[in-house]
């Protein structure tokens, strides 16, 4: 099968700015970045971290940028400004997310790591609204939907400073094509347009055709993206969040999304997935396509000697149990929490937790009947 059906057949391709066959019918070098707002990757950056390994293993040479200059601006988001972190912390967040991309991709695939804080830290005011700005009117930029609807609240302004992180991403394409030959940018499609500005600005600059395409937001079961500000990161660093409670994410998955994560988030091929879940479908109350995905993607991002005993979490007295199972993976809502508490599905120590008010002890905290789906809970 050809790269670019592969792709598509798996649900990873969302906008291309060619054919796709075109873009990917030759050797590129593409690149993508992720700004430094964390010390650590989460499961909503890992689609893009397995298709990279995809991308490289066909031959495709492979740039990641993390936006140590970026990061000092922050991506417009749909409501509020990003708090700016201090210079410090995004040096240190960049040299965290550099470190553990390394981790994870580094005897799976050949690429080059990069920090637009080199060049960005160094762009000059007057050069950069010369030789970038002019390049983009006002008129396009407020078209864009995020910015839209930001200025259609008056509440929810956008910052000179969030408003030109766009024309920063498409600095960083020209800068890539300059310096590495970079000519495919890669990103989610909630960066589309941004993308789009790289290419736009390399054709009025420099006369040449460079390429993009975008990845699908992937969300859980309620629609939301994976993410910190959406208050459900599941952290790719072990301390952060366990293996086991990695591990136990990906086997709580519901079935309506399970097959898709199998396409996006593993190597097994198409047909081998298909097969899964022809057994699968027999019976789903085994969860034989949550448990295969669960140990796949456990095994890329912690490696094949990882160990996934009983989680032990601190909780404080005041915590209620319904948070405890959403913040474990136990469950993937409040309203799916409540759902298990009063249908008797949850126990502490073996004994039913029936009211959704309820708050911790100590003991051991259990969803359903499997000792896999189980956390040891400890009192600060």
């Amino acid at each position: 099968m050809k790269l670019s059906d592969e792709l598509k057949n798996r649900g990873l391709i969302q906008d291309a700015s060619a054919d796709l066959d075109t873009i990917l019918g030759e050797r590129r070098v593409l690149y993508i970045g992720t700004d430094p707002t964390a010390d650590s990757l989460h499961v909503g950056h890992l689609a893009w971290v397995v298709l990279m390994k995809r991308l490289a293993d066909a031959g495709h040479k492979i740039v990641l940028l993390v936006g140590g200059g970026t990061g000092m601006i922050g991506d417009p988001k749909e409501k509020g400004e990003r708090p700016l972190l201090t210079v410090d912390d995004i040096d240190k967040n960049a040299v965290a997310l550099a470190a553990q991309l390394k981790a994870i991709l580094g005897d799976r695939a050949d690429f080059t790591m990069v920090n637009n804080a080199e060049w960005l830290r160094e762009v000059k005011l007057l050069d950069f609204l010369r030789d970038t700005g002019k390049h983009f009117t006002v008129n396009e930029l407020i078209k864009r939907d995020l910015i839209k609807r930001r200025l259609s609240n008056p509440e929810d302004s956008i910052s000179y400073t969030e408003f030109t992180y766009s024309l920063l991403q498409a600095y960083d394409y020209r800068e890539l094509n300059q310096r590495y030959g970079c000519d495919l940018q890669v990103g989610g499609s909630d960066q589309w347009t941004n993308i789009l500005s790289g290419v736009d600005l390399i054709r009025k600059r420099e006369g040449k055709e460079v390429f993009a395409f975008s990845i699908p937001l992937v969300t859980d079961r309620s629609g939301r993206k994976f993410g910190k500000s959406e208050g459900n990161a599941v952290w790719l660093d072990a301390v952060k969040t366990s293996p086991y409670l990695f591990h136990q994410f990906w086997l709580n998955v519901e079935d309506e999304k399970v097959i898709d994560y199998l396409k996006i988030y593993t190597f097994l091929s198409l047909s081998e997935i298909t097969s899964l879940e022809d057994e699968w479908n027999k019976d789903r109350s085994t969860r034989l396509a949550q448990k295969r995905l669960a140990d796949e993607v456990t095994k890329f991002v912690h490696g094949e000697a990882v160990e996934l005993e009983t989680a032990v979490v601190n909780v404080a007295t005041t915590d209620l149990i319904v948070d405890v199972l959403v913040s474990t993976g136990l469950a993937s809502s409040k309203r799916e929490a409540r759902e298990f508490i009063e249908s008797g599905a949850v126990t502490l120590d073996g004994e039913k937790v029936s009211d959704v008010t309820a708050q911790v002890r100590a003991g051991e905290l259990q969803r359903g009947k499997r000792k896999m789906n189980s956390v040891r809970l400890e009192v600060k």
